[in-house]
């Protein structure tokens, strides 16, 4: 992940919660919150109600995955929390992807040419 870290503490998770946008659909909820730092921060989080370990870590790769594989489309300078939710359980990487990416639309993180000037009017 060239422009983007992992949220670890739950401070910033609860931040985000608190003060973020969401947006669901089948298999995930995407919480976004606008940051300071310029670049993306991604969170992901799966519930013990999904699976066991196994199951909940798999999960956890197919959305990193899905988002490094698509970095270069999202918006810089959000901190983003992916929560799986337990229709996802059974899903394979392309339906996780588009999930994602579905998700990264309705929040307006992905980049077009309306979001980039957006983007550069709030830095400025």
């Amino acid at each position: 992940m060239k422009y983007s870290e992992s949220l670890k503490k739950n401070s910033d998770f609860q931040q985000v919660y608190r003060r973020g946008t969401s947006y669901a659909n089948r298999y995930l909820v995407m919480y976004c919150l606008k940051n300071q730092l310029g670049r993306n921060r991604i969170g992901i989080s799966v519930s013990k109600k999904v699976g066991n370990s196994v199951v909940r870590h798999h999960l956890t790769r197919l959305i990193r995955e899905s988002y490094r594989l698509n970095e270069e489309t999202f918006c810089c300078g959000y901190d983003i929390v992916v929560i799986v939710r337990v229709n996802g359980k059974e899903q394979g990487f392309h339906s996780m992807e588009s999930a994602l990416l579905h998700l990264g639309k309705l929040h307006k993180v992905m980049k077009s040419e309306e979001n980039e000037k957006k983007y550069e009017e709030d830095i400025d």
